[in-house]
C-alpha cells in the first residue's frame, strides 16, 4: 500500500545534508515496514515540492538509494521499493527516554487495576472453547445482515448514515423497541423513556453515573457481574454486596439505607438462577418502603429458553422505580455493542445529556442496519435458531457433566448459554484454566465474579454459545480428567 505524500517529512532534529536526510527517511520507512517491496514512491518533483527542497536533491537521494538496492526504477512509471530491499527487523526500535512524570500522582484512579477477567483474543483457535458471550459463526445470519447493512448505505438512508444525531437516536430502531421488543417483556414505554446505548455495559455506566454519587449506596449481587462492580467502584459510591442464593438476590438481605439496587432477576450472573415471582414482588415492596431505585439488567432474556414464565421486573413496577437495561449483544453478536436503557423520562433525559457529552450517540448506520434486521423478521428467526441450538447444547452439557461427575453450582433455569460450576475445594480454577489451555480447553475462572477478599477459588463458568455440540462431550471429559489428576495428587 503506497504511502500518501503527507507521510513524508524530515525530522527536525536529524543532522546531515538534505540529501542524506531524505535518504535516511526513506530507508527508515523501508526498515520499519511502512514501505514494503513493490510500493511506489512519490515522483522526485512531487516530493521536492512537498518537502520544500530542490528537485535535484531528491533525485540524488533516489539515485543513492537505487545504488544501495533500496529502490528500483521502472522508467516512466517511477520509483518503487526494490524486491531486494532489506526486510524489516523483527524487533521494534523504541526511542530511549526517562519519564519525568510522577504517574502515581498524575493518575489518581487506577482503572487498569480492575479485576475483570479478559477472554483470550485467540479463543477460536482452541478446540474446546467453553467461553461465554461469543458468537458461533455457524448460527449467525451473515447474508441478511449484509443486505440490511447495504440497504442502510443507500440514498434513502443518507440522513441516518451521515447525520450527527447529537443526543437523539434512530427513530426506526426506537420505534421497533417500543412496539416489538419491550412488549415481549411486558414493558410499555414512550420514545422519551428509551435511550440507545453502546451495549448493556454502557447502559449500566450511564445509569450509575446518573443515579449515584460518593454519598450514595449501591447494593449488588455477590457473586455478580465483574464489569458492574468495576463501574460502581469507579463511581466511588458505597458498595453493599448481598449474597445471592439459588433464587437470586434475597430482598430481605438488602440494607434499608441502600439507594440503588443492581440485579439480574431473569438470569443471575453468573449462576443463571431465576428470581421467582414472589421474590420479585417482595423486592418491589421493599423498594417502595425504603425509597430505592432498581437497575434491572435483563441481558439474556431473548435466549432464555422456551420456559421464561416470569415477566420483567420493570413490567411489575407501577411507580417508575425500575431502570431497565437490555442488549442485542448476546442475541446478535458482542461486537455489535448495541443496547438500550428504559426508565422514567427524568432519568433518560439526564442519561441522554451525559451520553451526548461523551460519545454523542451510537453510529447511525449501525442503528439503521439493526432496525432493518429487526423489522424484517431476520432477528426473530435468528433467535429461534439460536434457542434451538443452545437448548441442544445444554442437554449435551448436562449429560456430559453427569457422566463425568462434574458439579453444577447454580441451579439455573431452562435456558441461557452458560453453567456455573464448582470444582473440589482444593482446586484453584485459575491454575486449572492454565492447565486446561494446554489441552485445548478454555474455561472461565470464577474468582472475578466475587468482590470479597476471602472469595472461594474453586468456582468456574462454562459457556456453550460458541462451542460445537459435537465437541462438548470430549471437552468435558478433558476437564474431568485434569480435575481427577489433581485429586490424585492431593490425596498423596
Amino acid at each position: 500500500m503506497t504511502l500518501p505524500i503527507e507521510a513524508y517529512f524530515l525530522a527536525p532534529h536529524t543532522s546531515g545534508t538534505l540529501q542524506a536526510r531524505i535518504q535516511q527517511m526513506i530507508a527508515e520507512f523501508v526498515l520499519s515496514g511502512r514501505l514494503r517491496r513493490g510500493d511506489k514512491l512519490p515522483s522526485s518533483r512531487k516530493l521536492a515540492e512537498h518537502l520544500g527542497v530542490s528537485r535535484i536533491t531528491v533525485t540524488l537521494a533516489y539515485t543513492e538509494l537505487l545504488a544501495n538496492d533500496y529502490l528500483m526504477s521502472k522508467g516512466r512509471s517511477g520509483y518503487f521499493v526494490s524486491e531486494n530491499a532489506p526486510d524489516p527487523p523483527e524487533f521494534q526500535r523504541t526511542m530511549q527516554r526517562k519519564d519525568a512524570v510522577d504517574w502515581a500522582r498524575a493518575l489518581p484512579v487506577r482503572i487498569a487495576s480492575q479485576a475483570t477477567a479478559l477472554k483470550p483474543a485467540d479463543w477460536q483457535s482452541y478446540r474446546y472453547p467453553f467461553v461465554y458471550g461469543q458468537t458461533d459463526p455457524s448460527l449467525f445470519d451473515h447474508g441478511n445482515w449484509r443486505l440490511c447493512a447495504l440497504q442502510a448505505l443507500g440514498a434513502r438512508d443518507f440522513t441516518a448514515l451521515t447525520s450527527d444525531y447529537h443526543d437523539a437516536d434512530d427513530p426506526q430502531l426506537v420505534d421497533f423497541l417500543i412496539r416489538q421488543t419491550l412488549p415481549r417483556r411486558g414493558i410499555h414505554a414512550a420514545p422519551e423513556e428509551v435511550l440507545v446505548t453502546l451495549g448493556a455495559q454502557n447502559a449500566l455506566w450511564l445509569a450509575a453515573q446518573v443515579l449515584l454519587s460518593q454519598r450514595r449506596t449501591a447494593a449488588i449481587e455477590e457473586p455478580g457481574y465483574p464489569a458492574l462492580r468495576d463501574i460502581l467502584t469507579l463511581s466511588r459510591c458505597h458498595l453493599e454486596p448481598v449474597r445471592a442464593d439459588a433464587r437470586g438476590l434475597p430482598p430481605e438481605d438488602i440494607p434499608p439505607d441502600t439507594d440503588v439496587v443492581f440485579c439480574t432477576p431473569s438470569h443471575h450472573c453468573p449462576s443463571a438462577a431465576t428470581m421467582p415471582l414472589e421474590r420479585r414482588t417482595k423486592l418491589l415492596e421493599r423498594a417502595r418502603e425504603n425509597d430505592w431505585l432498581i437497575v434491572e439488567d435483563d441481558y439474556e432474556f431473548e435466549i432464555a429458553g422456551p420456559e421464561n414464565p416470569f415477566p420483567a421486573l420493570k413490567s411489575l413496577d407501577s411507580e417508575g422505580r425500575v431502570v431497565y437495561v437490555g442488549s442485542f449483544s448476546k442475541s446478535l453478536f458482542p461486537g455489535l455493542r448495541l443496547g438500550y436503557l428504559v426508565a422514567a423520562e427524568p432519568v433518560i433525559r439526564e442519561a441522554r445529556a451525559l451520553r451526548a457529552t461523551t460519545l454523542r450517540h451510537p453510529p447511525g448506520h449501525l442503528q439503521r442496519t439493526a432496525a432493518y434486521f429487526l423489522a424484517r423478521g431476520h432477528y426473530d428467526a435468528l433467535v429461534r435458531r439460536m434457542s434451538r441450538a443452545l437448548s441442544n447444547r445444554r442437554r449435551a452439557m448436562l449429560a456430559g457433566i453427569a457422566k463425568h461427575g462434574l458439579k453444577i453450582a447454580g441451579t439455573g433455569s431452562t435456558g441461557g448459554s452458560a453453567l456455573w460450576m464448582r470444582a473440589p475445594e482444593y482446586i484453584c480454577t485459575e491454575a486449572l484454566a492454565e492447565t486446561l489451555r494446554a489441552h485445548g480447553v478454555l474455561i472461565e475462572p470464577g474468582r472475578s465474579f466475587f468482590g470479597r477478599a476471602d472469595a472461594p477459588r474453586n468456582f468456574y463458568r462454562l459457556g456453550y454459545s460458541s462451542i460445537n455440540e459435537a465437541r462438548i462431550a470430549p471437552g468435558l471429559a478433558r476437564i474431568a480428567a485434569v480435575i481427577d489428576a489433581a485429586a490424585s495428587v492431593s490425596a498423596q
